[in-house]
């Protein structure tokens, strides 16, 4: 079976694969011209590197199959929509538009091929917005995301690419490997999925030499390659229930702890809206200071994140928490003595 075209470090100049959903618009918006052929319509889809014949009767089939009513027009030579239907015409509310910013704002933030990729579907979403909704979207006010993104050199981006295109093939990878305390090893691993987090990528994957799954720092990996063993995900693996439970996403124990922090009124209602994991129970107290228990992963990591909050905060269970709270401030204050 065919499988999808992308564009990894092998491409030329080393050019970053399109996301399909990106191709796709592409391929409606000529489509909506009215105006071109076959061959056409490949330069408009990628004029760098444009998809081959099977690939492109794909994409269109996959436009029929998800009720787009193109059609050849053989008189003319050209692909086209039946007549009165146009993606021109294509309505987006305010509240739609706005999302749609903030998500481009998130994926500019991160930066590298993240943002790229986000950016290039905006703007394919724009193309295909009616006039109303374009002046709506000019009068839309910037969206801003403040966050700490990954920014890859040229050596990471083709090893995130690799780990990519491994993770959609289900192919296994090996790769050399040196950890945050400097051990050097040779893995060979699943790619599960990637985790982005303090400005650094994680992948996530099943370690065959170790048996166990494991957390990658992708700025921890060189000489990456694909294994010629294939892979299944686990039925029950969703990357987004394995990364609540942690401040980073990334960190994780043998059981969750409950772990309750009180904060003073100045901070309550940032505290509330800082949903730093996704399990946890809010009780707001008659002085207006809060108390919010989280549901983590490592007691040890959330503990330093609460620590951010300084003496608005208070970890109050528990018991060992708590006591990691006292080491840890204890630590900070004799190294300020000195």
């Amino acid at each position: 079976m065919e499988k999808s075209r992308s564009r990894g470090s092998g491409g030329p100049g080393g050019v970053p694969p399109i996301p399909k959903v990106a191709l796709l618009l592409r391929l409606l918006a000529a489509i909506d011209e009215g105006c071109y052929g076959f061959e056409a319509l490949r330069s408009k889809v990628d004029e760098d590197q444009p998809p081959g014949t099977r690939s492109l009767r794909r994409y269109l089939s996959e436009l029929s199959a998800a009720g787009f009513p193109w059609f050849f027009d053989r008189a003319a030579g050209v692909y086209r929509f039946e007549r009165g239907y146009s993606l021109r015409k294509l309505h987006l509310s305010q509240e739609e538009l706005f999302g749609l910013l903030a998500l481009k704002g998130i994926a500019t933030s991160l930066g590298g091929d993240i943002g790229t990729s986000m950016g290039e579907m905006t703007k394919r979403l724009e193309h295909v917005a009616d006039r109303a909704s374009s002046t709506a979207a000019a009068a839309t006010p910037a969206v801003k995301v403040q966050m700490t993104g990954p920014q890859l050199d040229p050596e990471r981006s083709a090893i995130f690419q690799t780990l990519q295109r491994a993770h959609l093939d289900r192919q296994s990878v090996r790769f050399s490997y040196v950890d945050k305390r400097g051990g050097a090893s040779k893995r060979h691993v699943d790619p599960y999925g990637f985790v982005v987090s303090g400005g650094r990528i994680y992948a996530v994957a099943f370690d065959r030499g170790r048996g166990a799954r494991r957390v990658f720092a992708l700025d921890g990996i060189s000489e990456v390659r694909t294994a010629p063993q294939r892979f299944n995900m686990p039925a029950g693996f969703d990357l987004e229930a394995f990364a609540a439970g942690s401040v980073s996403g990334i960190m994780h124990g043998d059981d969750q702890v409950a772990v309750t922090v009180r904060y003073a009124p100045v901070v309550a209602r940032a505290a509330i809206a800082d949903r730093v994991v996704r399990e946890r129970s809010i009780e707001q107290l008659p002085d207006g200071s809060v108390e919010i228990t989280y549901t983590v992963d490592d007691s040890a990591e959330f503990v330093r994140w609460a620590m951010k909050w300084g003496d608005a905060a208070e970890i109050v269970a528990p018991a060992d928490a708590r006591a990691r709270a006292v080491e840890l401030a204890s630590a900070i204050l004799a190294r300020y003595k000195r």
